[in-house]
């Protein structure tokens, strides 16, 4: 017994030592090495100075600041022309987005990193071509997309791709992109609905159409633009604090009464910060359409909406049709013509609602 116990012991200590000198081995590989310029003083100021510009709102110093740390790193800071490629998307200069984006390409780590930073290209490349893209520019575009797919499965790369096919005529392949992006989409992906219409029809690809997005109102609606099953939709960008949104208030009131039980929607989409003064406002002018409260700004910056009151108004296939901002906008005699079509096509095909309207 003792001879086979001392065998044990000895069997369990030999694993224990292999097992020891693995895992410090697996943890020395896995820990990630910073790169000489990272305690670099210079790059670090550069960086920090970056950082402040940007919570201060500064985008053109910020972008400044983050492309002279890039530079000073060498030009292979990821986190810098990350930085760069979105101011410079926020600023409208998509020539240097590009180029930002030509950076992330040439230091993309992996296959991965290498599509993600490609299709950052075709986008910047996609805005820099304007509202109307000559064919040589979205065959460009396109090959980047497809470079992207290639190198990785970027679910964005997909979309855009499709877009740009729809754009170019080439249906069937928009079509089936499309498509491909409907299967691989999340649930909760708000893209989803959108691309199963565009995957039926593609040329409304070539549209101007409002961003999608999916938020839960004050009254626990699951609001998604492109469920809408047909409506005509009013985005009314707000605020307690803003004086001509209270003058325009009886607006919105009467026009939710006027197109009550038709395809009209009204969001109200407030900018407060005081979500009990929001609700009681809401309360207190029997505010009865949908309510939303966009903290963190994301609609607000989704649809550059900086200025209040700025209306959007969508039609039935989710086309923007209408864009006005002040409390002097006529909104009431498109949103006519609209619900009247939307009737016209309710009445040849009537849709199934997904989200229930003003009630």
């Amino acid at each position: 017994m003792v001879p086979q116990r001392r065998l044990l012991f000895a069997l369990v200590a030999v694993a224990a030592i292999s097992c020891a000198n693995s895992c410090i081995g697996q943890t020395q590989s896995d820990e990630k090495t910073n790169a000489p310029y990272e305690s670099d003083p210079k790059y670090i100021a550069a960086f920090k100075e970056g950082r402040q510009y940007r919570q201060d709102d500064k985008e053109a110093l910020a972008r400044d600041a983050f492309a002279k740390a890039n530079k000073i790193a060498g030009g292979g800071c990821v986190p810098c022309l990350n930085r760069v490629y979105e101011l410079d998307l926020e600023l409208k200069d998509y020539k240097d987005a590009v180029k930002a984006a030509v950076q992330l390409v040439a230091v993309a780590a992996t296959p991965r990193d290498k599509a993600v930073a490609e299709e950052k290209q075709g986008d910047a490349m996609l805005r820099q071509a304007g509202d109307k893209p000559k064919p040589e520019q979205l065959e460009a575009v396109h090959e980047v997309m497809q470079a992207a797919l290639a190198d990785h499965k970027n679910q964005k790369a997909l979309w855009d791709d499709a877009f740009v096919l729809a754009r170019m005529d080439k249906t069937e392949d928009a079509k089936r992109e499309f498509a491909t992006y409907v299967e691989r989409a999340q649930p909760n992906d708000p893209k989803r609905v959108r691309a199963a219409h565009f995957a039926e029809n593609p040329a409304l690809a070539k549209q101007k159409m409002a961003p999608p997005f999916e938020v839960k109102t004050l009254d626990g609606t699951e609001f998604n633009l492109d469920e809408m099953g047909g409506k005509v939709v009013l985005l009314d960008f707000w605020a307690t604090w803003c004086g001509p949104c209270n003058e325009s208030l009886p607006v919105i009131q009467h026009l939710a009464r006027e197109f009550a039980g038709q395809p009209f929607v009204i969001l109200s989409i407030s900018l407060d910060d005081d979500g009990p003064k929001w609700r009681d406002f809401i309360a207190k002018h029997e505010m009865t359409w949908l309510q939303y409260r966009d903290r963190g700004d994301r609609l607000n910056r989704l649809f550059d909406a900086h200025a209040i009151p700025h209306y959007f108004t969508i039609d039935s296939d989710g086309v923007l049709t209408q864009e006005s901002i002040g409390s002097d906008s006529d909104i009431e005699g498109k949103i006519k013509k609209l619900v009247k079509r939307a009737k016209e096509a309710q009445a040849a095909a009537p849709p199934v609602a997904a989200v229930s309207g003003n009630q």
